[in-house]
């Protein structure tokens, strides 16, 4: 038994044949990085091979849980990670490694007081954190390339002693009721006493990669750093796999060279005479264990030498890890460049290694094209401040991309080279999913936070990359969709903590958005991804419809604590709810389904078929989201209904993104659709005149020179009451974009008894006072990019249908009419404007720090956070979720296309003029 004999073929992989040749959308191949991408796409050039694929966090992970009671935080703590061998992979500052993470490179740091090396960022636990896990430590994403031959990371690393204990006990001592305390909180920035440590990485060539670490002393003194550039090997070989022998290196005439069996040969050398110091990476069993060492150099050997001068590191200068050791003292204001590089090469004791005047000529080169990458992407009319956070938005999410590594069944069963796990683990999680087999590069929803793939997350973040790397982004996504991730009964793998939790059916939305920024022709994408989401579809009918009666039920839907109570987990004893939200995805992916299926058939007339049936299913489930009592006429919105045992069916009354997500589900298209398409056209002409009762949802409005067909679930006599309830400054509708929850519920609380349990919601702006679904989240009132997103795209495509008659008050109350368009602009500038200086230069996402909103060396370092406070935009949650906050970017290259242009750019260009030009779909929220 080999560990490699179980990993499957991969989409995506070297030597995988791409889906189909496109260049990036662009004037054509003008520019080196687009070069470099075409050449990556057509597999001349393994451009992404290396890339910045290490994690900010794997302690207290599930892979890397091996306890019977699944408390993966306590499992594997942050106390452990600089001791403990990692199983699955590894963590790192500013981290680079090969797609199969053989090797890494990352940075340490020491201040000479803190207790320990500066390796990875220190966050707290879930459980230590009065609003869940969270990051204690400031750094920024500040620039990159899709073949990440440019790179750019940030970090502000304190001169004091880390706080660790203090931030520990303070989250501890507060409760829900009263903000996280930061580290900015600690006053441990006072002074300036901090080091600006930024890093930059360049590529001269596929394999040839330089890394640039530049530290300034912000501080009002002299101070000393250590800097310690480190490299290592994944540790493959302690498992009990005879295929993965353990790799070497060595010091050999003041450079590190090296060997590893999939990887080939290296050279690694570093500016100056630095100190070399080599350990092994393997686990100090007697610090954690009491049991005795293996190796007298374990994996923190580097960090005693340093920090205690322990005779921890090997005086024969040969391991599996090694650092190269700069100790500099700077004065107030001074800079130092610090330069290393890492060549692949088939002699690394002979070929020259430049790290002089040939490094910073590379470097220079690839940060300017960097800068013409950009220029060519970013919209004329966008200013300076959008420019910088599109550029920031696309950093994160470039440095977002992780080596993700979990086999399911070995993990359940255990190594062979290695103690049993407990018995009974799958019964707490993931038992079910033994065919799962992760070995890839997958797209991270926050690299610190949630460095796990979360698959409805990952549509997101594949749409907003699709502008610059549509390729990555349709590999990502049919990756989803493979035998080693879906299950084989259909359903796509949610996330490690629950790969069976449900999250919104937003791939096919996301294919479709994919497909068309990336020009509308990849029709063999389309079908690969068309094939496996009838599979996914087939089974949310089967398992997640209450009967036959196309109501949806889901659980908590992605939408965590939104409800007054636990979606996920209503007794059978008190009934069932039926769900807006969960009704309304279906429809929406029924109907994304079916311009999938149109835009096949117009390919391949034998797709006509299953459009008609996706045709129908759609009126069916739009018929019964209107006709069974989830639209309130007189309120104009959708709201789940929980039908109780006893009889009685109670309305959940919230005014929430629970009821707008029908908005989103509609898709139209015009005379030439039933042309080119008869049996398509003659089927759905029987359907509307057969079943009277399920036409409410098909619409028609006729020009002069043609006839326009909507198929939604909101009808056009619905949308505009409805909208205008959302549009109220005084509800949902802040000057940062659409809450989650509307405001009028902070002096209207919504309160049900469920089985003698009194349940309420209401609004709250910032993070969550309720444990219900984890806490680490909140729904009841912050904004979440996505479903704003989705929100907008909607409104855009209701315009392109109704036109500009139509219109609505716009806020509500303010007598001012906008058409759709209008309002989906203003909308999108609510959103933007999050992030960019206000009137006073304050960016609201820093909220009330001065020091990070109003200090030159902090206030242009864009953060990117999960959700944002709905009353004042600050940033809340996860740090660094560029992931689907980097929508942003997307938000801002559709603000500034040209109003003839939106749909262009939205559903691309006809293929040979077959589909027609006036094709419009509504997207789903």
């Amino acid at each position: 038994m080999t560990e490699s004999s179980t990993t499957p073929p991969r989409t995506g992989q070297a030597g995988d044949e791409p889906t189909s040749f496109s260049a990036p959308p662009s004037a054509g191949l003008r520019h080196a990085e687009r070069q470099r991408l075409a050449e990556a796409d057509a597999g001349s050039a393994a451009w992404r091979d290396w890339g910045p694929y290490v994690a900010e966090r794997a302690w207290g992970s599930v892979r890397e849980d091996y306890s019977a009671d699944g408390e993966a935080w306590g499992s594997f703590p942050h106390d452990h990670a600089r001791s403990r061998v990692y199983r699955w992979n590894e963590d790192g500052m500013a981290g680079f490694c090969d797609t199969a993470q053989d090797w890494c490179l990352s940075l340490a740091l020491w201040n000479g007081v803190d207790p320990i090396l500066k390796e990875r960022m220190f966050g707290l636990s879930g459980p230590q954190g009065n609003h869940g896990e969270d990051v204690k430590e400031y750094w920024w994403y500040l620039d990159g390339t899709p073949t990440h031959s440019w790179q750019t990371w940030r970090y502000h690393y304190p001169q004091r002693e880390f706080p660790y204990d203090d931030l520990i006990a303070e989250n501890a001592r507060r409760d829900r009721l009263v903000p996280e305390y930061e580290l900015v909180d600690t006053g441990i920035f006072d002074d300036a006493r901090y080091w600006v440590v930024t890093v930059d990485y360049a590529k001269a060539s596929p394999h040839d990669l330089l890394m640039r670490i530049t530290i300034e002393n912000a501080g009002p003194e002299p101070a000393r750093l250590q800097v310690l550039p480190t490299f290592w090997f994944r540790n493959s070989w302690s498992w009990g796999y005879p295929d993965h022998g353990r790799p070497s290196m060595q010091l050999h005439g003041g450079r590190v060279v090296g060997a590893d069996a999939p990887s080939g040969s290296f050279a690694l050398l570093g500016d100056g005479v630095p100190e070399t110091l080599f350990c092994e990476n393997e686990t100090n069993t007697e610090r954690l264990y009491g049991q005795p060492n293996s190796t007298p150099y374990p994996k923190d050997g580097i960090n005693d030498y340093i920090v205690s001068g322990a005779a921890t590191v090997n005086p024969s200068n040969e391991g599996t890890r090694v650092a190269l050791h700069y100790d500099e003292t700077l004065a107030p204001g001074q800079r130092k460049v610090i330069r290393v590089r890492l060549v692949a090469t088939t002699d690394p004791t002979v070929e020259s290694i430049d790290v002089g005047e040939g490094f910073d000529a590379v470097v220079t080169a690839r940060q300017a094209e960097a800068d013409e990458f950009y220029a060519d992407l970013t919209p004329d009319t966008c200013g300076l401040e959008e420019a910088r956070v599109l550029r920031q938005a696309y950093a994160g999410l470039l440095w977002s991309k992780q080596f993700y590594h979990y086999d399911v069944d070995r993990w359940l069963d255990g190594d062979p080279g290695q103690p049993p796990p407990p018995p009974g683990r799958g019964d707490v999680r993931n038992g079910d999913w033994r065919h799962l087999n992760n070995h890839e590069i997958l797209l991270m929803p926050d690299p610190w936070e949630y460095p796990w793939y979360a698959s409805w997350d990952l549509a997101f973040h594949c749409v907003t990359l699709s502008h610059i790397d549509p390729q990555f982004a349709k590999d990502q996504l049919i990756l989803l969709l493979r035998e080693w991730y879906m299950h084989p009964n259909g359903q796509i793998p949610a996330y490690e903590w629950n790969f069976s939790d449900v999250n919104p059916p937003v791939h096919a939305w996301a294919a479709l958005r994919v497909f068309l920024h990336d020009g509308g022709t990849d029709h063999r994408f389309l079908a690969r991804v068309f094939h496996k989401l009838l599979i996914n579809f087939t089974w949310w009918v089967n398992s997640k419809q209450h009967g036959d009666n196309n109501l949806f039920q889901g659980g908590f839907m992605g939408l965590d604590n939104i409800s007054p109570i636990d979606r996920s987990k209503l007794p059978p004893s008190l009934g069932y709810l039926e769900q807006a939200d969960s009704t309304a995805w279906m429809a929406m992916y029924a109907l994304d389904l079916l311009e999938m299926a149109l835009r096949l058939a117009v390919e391949d007339r034998s797709y006509e078929d299953v459009a008609t049936k996706f045709f129908e299913h759609f009126l069916a489930i739009s018929g019964a989201a209107n006709n069974a009592g989830l639209w309130d006429e007189k309120d104009h919105f959708f709201y789940d209904v929980l039908h109780l045992n006893d009889g009685r069916d109670i309305s959940i009354k919230v005014r929430s993104l629970v009821g707008l997500i029908p908005v989103t589900a509609a898709v139209s298209y015009d005379d030439l659709v039933p042309e080119r398409l008869p049996e398509f056209a003659g089927r759905a002409s029987w359907f509307l005149t057969n079943r009277p009762l399920l036409a409410d949802s098909f619409h028609v409005r006729r020009d002069p020179d043609r006839v326009h067909r909507l198929l939604s679930v909101v009808s056009p006599q619905q949308l505009i009451p409805l909208l205008e309830k959302v549009f109220d400054e005084e509800g949902s509708l802040s000057s940062y974009g659409v809450r989650s929850i509307s405001a009028w519920h902070r002096d209207h609380p919504f309160r049900i008894d469920t089985g003698g349990v009194d349940a309420s919601v209401d609004y709250e702006p910032a993070e969550s006072t309720t444990a219900l679904f984890g806490g680490n989240s909140n729904w009841r009132g912050p904004i979440w990019m996505p479903l704003n997103v989705l929100l907008v795209e909607a409104l855009r495509d209701y315009d392109a249908y109704l036109g500009p008659d139509a219109t609505l008050e716009y806020p509500a109350g303010s007598g001012n009419r906008l058409t759709l368009g209008e309002t989906a602009d203003d909308l999108t500038r609510r959103l933007v404007s999050i992030f960019l200086p206000g009137p006073d230069g304050r960016r609201p996402v820093y909220g009330t720090y001065d020091l990070l909103a109003t200090d030159p060396r902090w206030k242009d370092n864009v953060p990117f956070h999960e959700y944002f406070h709905g009353d004042t935009g600050m940033g809340l949650g996860a740090s660094h979720q560029t992931g689907w906050t980097s929508l942003i970017a997307h938000l801002i290259l559709r603000l500034h296309q040209p109003p003839a242009d939106h749909r262009a750019i939205h559903h691309g260009k006809p293929h040979s003029s077959v589909l027609p030009t006036s094709w419009s779909t509504s997207p789903g929220l």
